[in-house]
């Protein structure tokens, strides 16, 4: 079973991350030039919160609010969902599912090494099930010969 730890490896610990001071703007403007949906809210070196473009079309649009008038704090998910490096890639696709995320931190004690999204899961969910077909196709093979 492959964790978290693999995923980072693979795709690397690069995250994006925003103070919770500047405006959704400026968020919103990281986010298009690193193409990612999410940034993760950094106080320091302490996770506040993250911020999703989900999290601008619900909370500034809808209400009326404008991006370049709004602070990130006023619309981040300060109750931030996190994994840790050895779970697996199947208990972080039924969290994300259950809570309907997209996004998991990824953070070892107090330490944020990365983040995932549902879309690194989901390629790895595949990557494990080509590799299973894959080896069951073997056996079959060796049982005919």
């Amino acid at each position: 079973m492959k964790t978290v730890r693999h995923i980072l490896q693979l795709k690397g610990s690069t995250m994006w991350s925003i103070e919770p001071d500047k405006t959704v703007y400026e968020a919103l403007r990281r986010m298009a030039d690193k193409e990612v949906g999410a940034l993760v809210v950094m106080e320091k070196e302490k996770l506040v919160g993250i911020i999703s473009e989900r999290d601008y079309a619900r909370k500034v649009i809808l209400v009326g609010k404008t991006s370049k008038d709004t602070l990130v704090s006023e619309i981040m998910s300060s109750q931030v969902i996190v994994v840790h490096p050895d779970q697996t890639t199947h208990e972080c696709m039924e969290l994300m599912t259950n809570k309907r995320i997209r996004h998991l931190p990824v953070v070892e004690g107090n330490r944020v090494l990365g983040i995932i999204s549902i879309g690194d899961v989901v390629r790895d969910v595949i990557y494990q099930q080509r590799e299973t077909i894959k080896t069951l196709e073997e056996k079959v093979i060796r049982k005919e010969n």
